[in-house]
């Protein structure tokens, strides 16, 4: 039997095995959490998450929501190789699907930005969804989710990326104006306040952010096609927009995502019959081919299969690729076929070739399927804390 005033850990003062259990990354708090009453209380103490917050120890994070999970984020552990669910975001539509949103990391928080509640009352098919400028953050410390400064403008599937520090959002389009929108804003973590910022030279919608070399790049859904020859770049030194050519292999309508490795190293997958990484040389400005992504193979089916609508993101010096579905045909040749989601998740470092993928543990309960939205967050103690703990 447990009793007051027992230690944390027999033999140890309190304050040194608090030193000790914050150590452990996330990944492993369920675990710590069944060993005593004491540690689990410590676990989801305010001091516990206070002292891991002063010394920066969030761990890294990879965040995930996949279809039909309710809305519920998942997060992977690379540390502990462990997947856990988050608490579900409080605010919002609850019996409505999230999607268009934005979802990024900076100073070890995590925020969640915009996008569309898509009802789903079948008795009333024809309802318009819910464009929200709402703004959350996850704390990975405490592990829960803060209402923050609302955009200035409600809007869905828009571009939005971190440059030094602050959130930058452009484009997109919402009910007011459903063939896009110019209007571009920035976010400082650190004031919880939002600014805008001159309009983009024309109006952009399902468009993408990205931070390269210090700029806020807007990538539409027509990049790459012939029609289509140039793109925005916001330059936050002199708060200016220019335009400027194509370099990009491909087009919104494929899968595809781009993730930055440092802050010149730039990834994609593209994905035309088979999968690819690709990157970018930025001395000659061409792009070349690193590596294939390995087709899926079930244990119930005799053939390799490509996977679709999965995720792409990057943790430390890898790239991950997550989730998705398949086509699973008749082995008879009847030619029909099911559609099997994955939990899967294989990893890669793209620095070395030939590229050697392997699998880590799959995505935790029902975190199966096309994904939604991925980020990752990668521990910096050097982050400021905006004096949120003491």
């Amino acid at each position: 039997m447990e009793h007051v005033g027992q230690s944390i850990i027999p033999g140890l003062p309190d304050d040194l095995a608090l030193r000790c259990l914050a150590k452990m990354s996330h990944g492993y708090h369920g675990m710590l959490e069944t060993v005593s009453r004491s540690w689990r209380d410590l676990i989801r103490s305010p001091e516990y998450a206070n002292f891991k917050a002063r010394q920066g120890r969030c761990g890294d994070w990879l965040f995930v929501l996949t279809e039909g999970s309710s809305n519920e984020w998942v997060a992977y552990d690379p540390e502990a190789d462990r997947w856990h669910p988050i608490p579900k975001i409080p605010i919002g539509h609850v019996d409505c699907q999230h999607v268009g949103f934005s979802c990024v990391s900076v100073y070890n928080m995590f925020f969640v930005i915009g996008g569309s509640y898509l009802p789903h009352n079948p008795a009333f098919p024809h309802q318009r969804p819910f464009i929200t400028n709402d703004v959350v953050h996850f704390d990975p410390y405490k592990k829960q989710w803060t209402r923050m400064a609302s955009m200035r403008t409600p809007r869905s599937n828009f571009a939005c990326s971190v440059v030094s520090g602050k959130v930058y959002v452009a484009g997109g389009h919402n009910l007011s104006c459903t063939r896009g929108l110019a209007l571009a804003e920035v976010y400082d973590p650190m004031t919880d306040k939002w600014e805008e910022l001159p309009p983009l030279s024309n109006p952009q919608m399902d468009c993408l952010g990205l931070s390269y070399k210090g700029k806020f790049y807007i990538l539409s859904d027509q990049v790459g096609l012939t029609d289509q020859r140039t793109f925005e770049v916001f330059s936050p030194s002199n708060r200016t927009w220019c335009i400027v050519d194509d370099i990009w292999p491909f087009s919104r309508a494929m899968q595809f995502a781009v993730q930055v490795i440092g802050d010149d190293r730039v990834y994609t997958v593209v994905d035309w019959g088979d999968s690819f990484i690709r990157t970018r040389d930025t001395e000659q400005g061409e792009w070349y081919d690193v590596g294939s992504v390995p087709p899926v193979v079930l244990s119930d089916h005799s053939r390799p299969m490509e996977a679709f609508g999965y995720g792409f993101a990057a943790l430390r010096d890898e790239l991950y690729i997550l989730g998705g579905k398949v086509l699973k045909w008749e082995e008879s040749g009847g030619g029909r076929f099911d559609i099997v989601k994955l939990g899967l998740v294989r990893v890669c470092n793209p620095s070395v070739t030939p590229l050697g993928w392997r699998e880590t543990r799959p995505m935790c309960g029902s975190a199966r399927g096309s994904i939604v939205g991925c980020a990752s967050l990668e521990e910096n103690s050097s982050f400021p804390s905006k004096g949120m703990y003491c």
